[in-house]
């Protein structure tokens, strides 16, 4: 294999899918980029068996080839050069690797192209085209919320979920929850009936970081979903679990609605947060008819906080609730209006939170556990 490229766009490319290299893998084949040249277009693979992502980048080709290439070197390597042409040189009966520039020679080695896991073949089962910036906003609000235990692999995941004409994004890890039902392009999809499809957070971090403004196709499988836009394709295994049935948790009776401005509590509970225990980190609201009161305390260490911020309440008695401060600032980030409503019924029972006007085609609902308040 040989050829010519400009070190920066090599570089672009390979940070696009390095994500998915593992740092350390009991295949060591894994811990490898394939460079795959045909002609002038050069694809660049990375895998972790789970997800596999393809980036194609147009190159000056000399000697087409099929190489593997340390990805942690290659990319230090690349990083510390200067914006130049260089020239990639690899030998495949020794799968030794030279990169070549002005200033100097490198080489380093590589593996045999062979041991790279072969790409899943595909059968679509259906699939649909979406706007890049819808499909970045959806995984923004619902991929925070995804559990990390690998005790409940259903919840390590995003659930795509078409029911009727309604498409739905739902993510939860037991202690707060997201659900967003959107109109349109994705409600549109020929599903052939009712679906759920469990799509690993991991594989939609990706996607997010490496979304650019216009269409990706989504294509889904029975085992897997690929994504395709630009010059990348990212195809994941998808979870197969049963998922939680979060609307069983969802409270229908949250009659108390208090409306504030989404950046004053932000900053409010931020601050607050800070002398918030370091384990529970719970601060309390404490809601009246005109202002929200945010104040946390550590007994350990004799710390505490107290803000007011101004606020419309529903109902004239008062409310006093905690919360991790971590899930209300994480859900009032994941928003965009200047206002936000929350819901409450009672201390112990879960507080919904919206924003004040929503999106066109868009319904956010998020639900956020109450902790119990300290006498």
């Amino acid at each position: 294999m040989k050829f010519t490229a400009v070190s920066s766009d090599l570089h672009k490319a390979l940070s696009k899918i390095i994500s998915v290299v593992p740092a350390k893998s009991t295949l060591p084949i894994l811990e490898n980029v394939l460079f795959d040249l045909n002609g002038n277009d050069l694809r660049l693979t990375a895998s972790d068996l789970e997800i596999t992502i393809t980036i194609a980048l147009p190159v000056n080709g000399e000697e087409d080839g099929l190489t593997a290439v340390p990805a942690k070197k290659l990319n230090e390597t690349l990083r510390a050069l200067p914006h130049a042409d260089l020239t990639f040189v690899s030998d495949d009966a020794s799968n030794r690797l030279t990169i070549k520039t002005d200033q100097g020679e490198y080489s380093m080695a590589g593996e045999n192209a062979e041991n790279f896991p072969k790409k899943e073949g595909m059968e679509e089962d259906f699939g649909l085209q979406l706007d890049t910036r819808l499909l970045k906003r959806i995984i923004g609000r619902t991929v925070y919320a995804v559990s990390n235990d690998d005790l409940r692999p259903s919840m390590m995941g995003v659930l795509f979920q078409w029911i009727g004409d309604e498409f739905r994004a739902v993510s939860t890890d037991g202690h707060r929850l997201v659900r967003v039902k959107q109109s349109g392009a994705l409600a549109a999809a020929n599903t052939q009936g009712d679906r759920d499809v469990i799509i690993p957070a991991k594989a939609l971090h990706v996607v997010s970081k490496s979304l650019d403004e216009g269409e990706c196709t989504v294509q889904f499988g029975r085992s897997n979903v690929r994504f395709t836009f630009n010059e990348m394709a990212l195809t994941s295994r998808i979870i197969d679990e049963k998922y939680p049935n979060y609307e069983s948790v969802i409270p229908l009776e949250n009659d108390k609605q208090l409306t504030v401005n989404r950046a004053a509590l932000i900053a409010a509970v931020q601050r607050c947060s800070i002398f918030s225990n370091a384990i529970t980190n719970q601060i309390r609201l404490s809601i009246g008819k005109d202002e929200v009161r945010v104040s946390a305390e550590d007994m350990d260490i004799g710390g505490e906080a107290r803000e007011s911020v101004p606020s419309v309440f529903s109902v004239d008695e008062e409310l006093d609730i905690g919360f991790n401060a971590r899930y209300i600032i994480e859900a009032l980030q994941h928003l965009e209006t200047e206002e936000v409503n929350f819901y409450f019924s009672s201390p112990t029972r879960a507080g919904l939170l919206q924003p004040k006007e929503q999106e066109e085609e868009q319904d956010i609902l998020m639900l956020v556990m109450p902790l119990r308040i300290n006498a």
